[in-house]
């Protein structure tokens, strides 16, 4: 502030102002949102705002570079508008920098203020918590996914745990994938040979073979070959 009075003379009611100083003042959100209703997709954006004595408009705009309020204001790039409401401090109470908050945090909403001077006003925004924990719910719910087993499997085998463990969690991950790839069939052959299922092993070498011909992938059709070669097949 520096003595000067803010809103309403340095910062004019009813004109677009910058909301901050030089460059954009941008946000960033690392899931899709609603503001004011409106669906805002995860992004960063900048934020301009036009305030008024009782209500400012706050626009979230696409363009992230520049400084100032852009010189072709386009209305197709604001994403969200909301007009919210002025709340002015209690008596004596000056905020004496331009301050941008994250307040009032619940589960599934927050409000992102600016206050400066006297003022203060909140844009609230909406995140897709209670989405993201029902599919996390229903796949716990469900049970580990073949990815899940894979991961497990091959984790086991590469650090040399249980790899009669490791086996078991292959196959059911296999069973669970509808057309396993050439590089899941690799891994499934080799941890069947350290299970000492040698038979297990090389038919499996065999699918994985025949589908890194298939993908014409010739690093695994080698890989396969060694190994088929090395448990006395080719």
């Amino acid at each position: 502030m520096r003595g000067r009075t803010i809103f309403g003379d340095l910062v004019p009611y009813g004109k677009l102002w910058r909301t901050g100083a030089n460059a954009y003042t941008l946000v960033s959100f690392s899931d899709d949102v609603k503001i004011g209703g409106q669906d805002v997709k995860a992004g960063t954006y900048s934020i301009f705002t036009k305030p008024a004595a009782e209500s400012w408009e706050v626009f979230f705009y696409t363009d992230t570079q520049g400084g100032g309020t852009p010189s072709d204001w386009d209305d197709s790039k604001v994403v969200a508008k909301a007009t919210v409401p002025v709340f002015k401090m209690p008596e004596g109470t000056m905020i004496e920098t331009f301050t941008i908050t994250i307040d009032d945090l619940k589960s599934n909403s927050a409000n992102l203020g600016m206050m400066w001077e006297n003022q203060y006003v909140a844009v609230n925004f909406e995140v897709p918590t209670d989405a993201a924990v029902e599919k996390d719910i229903q796949r716990a719910l469900g049970g580990p996914s073949a990815s899940d087993y894979y991961a497990a499997a091959t984790y086991y085998s590469s650090e040399g745990k249980d790899i009669s463990k490791a086996n078991e969690w292959m196959d059911k991950a296999m069973s669970m994938t509808e057309k396993p790839a050439f590089w899941q069939l690799r891994q499934q052959s080799l941890i069947k040979a350290k299970a000492g299922d040698k038979k297990g092993a090389i038919e499996i070498a065999k699918k994985s073979l025949a589908a890194a011909k298939e993908a014409g992938n010739d690093d695994y059709i080698k890989m396969n070959m060694d190994s088929l070669k090395e448990w006395g097949v080719m």
